[in-house]
């Protein structure tokens, strides 16, 4: 079928909005018909680095409405409102484990631009078109495999519940699934984005007693308040290691690092209290540390988390009802934008107007 796409030809370059061929679904995929897609500062790396081979379709965080079952498909119907989220194969170790965000085959499965079978299900002419994160989620329709698909509640909004599948996932599961901090511990969040804000909302469903949202924006701040954080700092005006030693009497249990500059990790480093652990859950690039002083002489440790250690099919389905509830509110994270207007989306997102962006694309009735 000829479906709609937002399709990216060269490193760099432009989101064009074209013409695609999609392929059927083949055994154990699902065709679903993208109702909304969030915008992920993944998708933006994705496309300045060159993460999948070109033409791609990007687009990782879409929520939509399964239309057709390939073969040997189970415990997914027709009509069934679903949120798609990272590719795994279901066999390796970590897969069997519960673990499958470092699954053997992660890599090649998000970001080879095939399907398991080694084919493309998107296409224009003879060229084949990769897919990203096993969805391509900018654009009218999907083919995904039943594995990195999740069957959620009808009585919510589906257009707002496509960022479940990544950002807020990782934000919320960092907490909830990998630190699990204990009640009345001392946090820090570093980055009030969409993965930080959603850090901050699990930290106080958990208990934690101090939640510090650390940024350099006054609204994402104000945000981080109204959302649980105890305490805000604008480390452009502070002294972030010195400030957070006060308010919690000697250092964090623990911090959780979403943005990737090198100088903010090591502050999250040297704001923990010994035997303190620090998250890193942003893409961060080289960074030099002194092991001795900045990690072993206090028993710190320092690990990386990749979407929040999640079982999608498990824990996604839990922020919905925490959401019902009242406890998870992420949908004041949100503004939604047409499909059309991709790039002001993407733009908005990079200059902190808008914490998560999501892309209208298509109808859930």
């Amino acid at each position: 079928m000829d479906i709609k796409a937002a399709v990216t030809h060269a490193q760099a370059g432009d989101f064009v909005l074209e013409s695609v061929a999609l392929a059927e679904p083949q055994a154990g995929e699902v065709l679903v018909r993208v109702v909304a897609t969030g915008v992920c500062h993944t998708d933006e790396v994705a496309r300045e680095l060159g993460l999948s081979p070109f033409p791609v379709v990007l687009g990782h965080e879409g929520s939509g409405v399964i239309e057709k079952l390939g073969p040997n498909v189970t415990g997914l119907e027709v009509g069934d409102h679903v949120v798609m989220s990272f590719a795994h194969c279901g066999s390796c170790g970590n897969c069997l484990t519960g673990h499958p965000t470092v699954c053997e085959t992660f890599n090649d499965l998000n970001f080879g631009g095939v399907m398991d079978d080694g084919s493309h299900r998107l296409s224009q002419g003879d060229q084949g078109v990769s897919t990203f994160f096993g969805q391509s989620s900018f654009a009218t329709h999907a083919v995904v495999h039943e594995r990195n698909v999740v069957k959620v509640d009808k009585s919510v909004d589906l257009a707002l519940l496509g960022p479940l599948g990544c950002g807020i996932q990782t934000g919320a599961g960092t907490i909830l699934n990998r630190l699990k901090p204990e009640f009345g511990s001392a946090i820090a969040i570093f980055g009030a984005g969409a993965v930080g804000l959603s850090a901050i909302m699990a930290a106080k469903i958990v208990g934690c007693h101090q939640i510090i949202a650390v940024d350099i924006h006054d609204n994402r701040l104000t945000l981080a308040k109204e959302l649980g954080a105890t305490h805000t700092l604008n480390s452009k005006n502070v002294d972030v290691v010195e400030e957070i030693r006060k308010i919690t009497d000697g250092g964090l249990h623990y911090a959780v690092e979403s943005t990737g500059v090198p100088v903010v990790v090591r502050q999250a480093l040297h704001a923990l209290r010994p035997l303190g652990t620090c998250a890193i859950v942003g893409v961060t690039g080289e960074l030099t540390l002194n092991v001795q002083d900045d990690l072993m002489a206090e028993g710190k440790s320092m690990i990386g988390v990749i979407e929040g250690d999640s079982v999608p099919r498990v824990f996604i389905p839990q922020l919905v009802a925490y959401y019902k509830e009242g406890r998870f509110p992420f949908d004041k994270l949100v503004q939604f934008y047409e499909f059309d207007q991709i790039d002001k989306a993407f733009e908005d997102s990079k200059n902190g107007v808008t914490v998560k962006p999501i892309l209208r694309v298509g109808s859930a009735a």
